[in-house]
């Protein structure tokens, strides 16, 4: 879907972060390359929505550093290739199809395609028939879709999600996974938290397990939920509380 030039793989090379006087990201380095849904395992306070933000370049490692596609984070043309969907979306007090043209409009679309290019972003999330509804009055498991779609209409080549289903019930879940599925088939990269191990199951093609702003573990889902090698992963796996 895009062209030669790619801005995978994503490449974190020594990368700290530390507020306070403590280190919460810990000397990372992983290479996430074109493919794999990957997803970030590990407890809370591990450090997995931190590192999300570090590769979205939201906050500015204190040490190492982040490349995609061996470009820094600070290039334009990286940061329009990425996108990325927070737990909690913010919406415009607008219309739900004006909320998805607003993000096309700070990229430069010209308005004529930007309604073309919201509509075809809220037909892909299922949200066409609520287009013209005020964004504020969308459900929990509608707005994640709306974010999803305003994310989906710049046609990224990797989609940061932050646990883009903590809050939400099963059916708006299933409705989120299935949207993030059909992301994943027409060829964007995936990169997401979750602290739900049943979906980490039936999303992750590659893991990536955080314990205390550490990287224990970067393995292929099937082997980290078969045979984890450190204990830490083991006890995570089998639903042990880790401190």
């Amino acid at each position: 879907m895009h062209g030669t030039s790619s801005i995978l793989p994503l490449r974190l090379e020594a990368l700290s972060f530390a507020a306070g006087g403590q280190r919460l990201i810990d000397g990372i380095s992983a290479t996430l390359e074109a493919g794999p849904r990957t997803l970030i395992l590990g407890p809370n306070g591990a450090g997995k929505s931190l590192l999300l933000r570090l590769c979205h370049g939201l906050i500015a490692p204190s040490e190492g550093r982040v490349l995609w596609g061996g470009r820094p984070l600070g290039e334009a043309w990286v940061r329009r290739r990425q996108a990325m969907v927070f737990q909690h979306p913010v919406v415009l007090r607008r219309s739900v199809r004006a909320n998805v043209a607003y993000g096309l409009a700070l990229v430069g679309v010209s308005r004529r395609e930007r309604n073309k290019q919201a509509e075809e972003a809220l037909a892909e999330v299922g949200l066409s028939a609520l287009a013209d509804r005020p964004a504020r009055a969308l459900s929990g498991g509608e707005r994640q879709r709306l974010a999803l779609a305003r994310a989906w209409a710049l046609h990224p080549e990797a989609m940061l999600l932050d646990e883009p289903t903590a809050s939400l019930d099963p059916a708006a879940t299933r409705a989120v996974e299935k949207v993030i599925a059909a992301f994943d088939m027409a060829g964007t990269k995936i990169i997401m938290t979750t602290h739900d191990l049943g979906q980490a199951r039936r999303l992750a093609d590659d893991v990536l397990f955080l314990h205390k702003g550490r990287l224990l573990e970067h393995t292929p889902a099937q082997q980290f939920f078969s045979q984890a090698t450190t204990a830490e992963a083991r006890a995570y796996v089998a639903g042990e509380l880790l401190w």
